[in-house]
């Protein structure tokens, strides 16, 4: 009988550079790969994150396929699918990379040492990260670091050693298969209407990261703050279900004939995901509880009408607006924007960060478990290394301080069209007869503001003081 290992997929949707798989195959065994859709333990995708998610397990199934092998997908919890699984197949070991979301690694831990105590080889690697999170350490301290610019430096001192591999040509079936549920089927929001735009799964994450460093990487340290240029490597969504290494990412990039700040740059980004996976490891309830204790005695005003112009893109602000509209129609938002977006719901509405994340959470198809609760503690305020209380994005002068032209601005509010220049980014201050030949009719065809810009600031600090 041919000895059988369970791949166990999991946010790590790619057979390149894929640790758990290339140390199944380096046997003799025949590989029977496994996603197990598990709704009962960790954070469960949003909407938009489920869509690509699905998108991407058809994908990886395509490849398997391709390599005389497919994806078994089943559904249940992960401690009861498993071991049924194993004794199914009458597997000998189950390989899988690791996850880092607390109860996900309590629940693995469980597990491993399950599976050792009945005799089987189980092992778990790191398929998602440069650095596991109890790597890389404070000199100082001997813990964590709490701030990005001496982590991210460490981390180049210690150096990316990892060893890339490539998608095997053939992976080795065994003789029956056991039942696989059908995969779900992908469902966009009726109201996302340029999911065209992506490409989920593995070849699209190769092909984006070919596209940025070959065409749109020049000048990506100042470039990438202007939303209407294609600036950004918009890698995050396939970051995020691991249909790329971030070791690819680097040795890519560090290989390309590009501007060593713009490289440099580009990959300090890869660094803050590792700082904000670091911050998740030793802080597991970063979603839900400001890392600054002081925080949770901030005086939110959680006004549900202002929260709702918000998220539908009507708080009369047009950047801010653009923003919540591409993420509502893409599933996505330029990150630029999305600081603007944060900073005007937390500190010029006075509304919990917590809101936002979960919003965020909902919409975007790169929700990361990581990123996106340290990302909104970041503008909070209130996170590791965060941006001071006082910093308070303007939004009349970010839109033609990184959108000069109204290109972005225009594509997603485009009753504001006839605009240009401040105007554009304060519609109010327009001339009544310029609005009125537009057929701009403030109230009506486009929000005023919902909240005085001065005011909310001076509210803001005020506020943030009493802390």
């Amino acid at each position: 009988m041919s000895k059988h290992i369970i791949v166990w997929f999991r946010q790590d949707l790619r057979l390149n550079d894929n640790p758990a798989l290339e140390s199944a195959l380096s046997g003799d065994a025949t590989i029977i790969p496994v996603f197990i859709d598990d709704e009962d333990c960790g954070r469960q995708a949003g909407a938009m994150g489920q869509w690509w998610r699905d998108i991407s397990l058809a994908r990886l199934h395509e490849a398997l396929v391709a390599r005389g092998s497919k994806l078994i997908y089943r559904r249940g919890k992960t401690e009861d699918v498993l071991p049924a699984l194993i004794e199914e197949v009458g597997a000998s070991g189950v390989y899988w990379n690791r996850q880092y979301e607390a109860d996900i690694v309590t629940r693995d831990t469980a597990l491993k040492a399950r599976l050792k105590n009945r005799g089987l080889d189980a092992e778990s690697f790191n398929g998602s990260l440069l650095f596991e999170p109890w790597e890389v350490t404070s000199k100082s301290t001997g813990g964590p670091f709490k701030v990005f610019t001496p982590f991210w430096r460490a981390c180049r001192v210690l150096g990316i050693k990892r060893a890339l591999s490539d998608a095997p040509p053939r992976i080795a079936a065994p003789e029956s298969w056991p039942h696989s549920d059908p995969l779900p089927q992908a469902t966009a929001l009726p109201h996302m209407d340029r999911m065209d735009d992506w490409q989920p799964g593995e070849d699209g994450a190769l092909a984006a990261l070919d596209l940025f460093l070959t065409q749109n990487i020049s000048g990506y340290a100042e470039r990438r703050n202007m939303p209407a240029e294609p600036a950004t490597s918009r890698l995050s969504p396939h970051l995020r279900w691991g249909e790329i290494s971030p070791a690819r990412i680097v040795a890519e990039t560090q290989a390309a004939d590009i501007q060593t700040y713009d490289g440099d740059k580009f990959l300090s980004e890869l660094g803050w995901r590792e700082f904000s996976y670091q911050l998740l490891y030793h802080n597991p309830d970063l979603p839900e509880t400001c890392l600054q204790e002081k925080f949770e005695a901030f005086p939110w005003r959680n006004n549900e009408d202002e929260l709702e112009a918000w998220k539908r893109g009507e708080t009369g602000y047009p950047i801010v607006d653009a923003g919540m509209r591409e993420l509502r129609r893409t599933g996505y938002m330029h990150n630029r924007v999305r600081m603007v977006a944060a900073s005007f719901l937390i500190k010029h509405l006075l509304i919990d960060w917590r809101e936002g994340e979960k919003w965020f959470w909902q919409c975007l198809v790169d929700a990361d478990p990581a990123n996106n609760s340290a990302s909104w503690q970041w503008v909070a305020g209130c996170g590791a290394d965060a941006a001071p209380y006082f910093r308070i994005f303007n939004p009349i002068l970010q839109g033609p301080k990184f959108d000069a032209d109204g290109i972005y601005t225009k594509t997603y509010v485009p009753e504001l069209s006839a605009l240009s220049g401040k105007t554009l980014y304060a519609p109010w201050t327009a001339k009544s007869d310029l609005l009125e030949s537009e057929q701009i009719s403030l109230g009506d065809t486009y929000p005023n503001p919902i909240v005085n810009h001065e005011a909310a600031r001076a509210r803001a600090l005020e506020s943030f003081k009493s802390l």
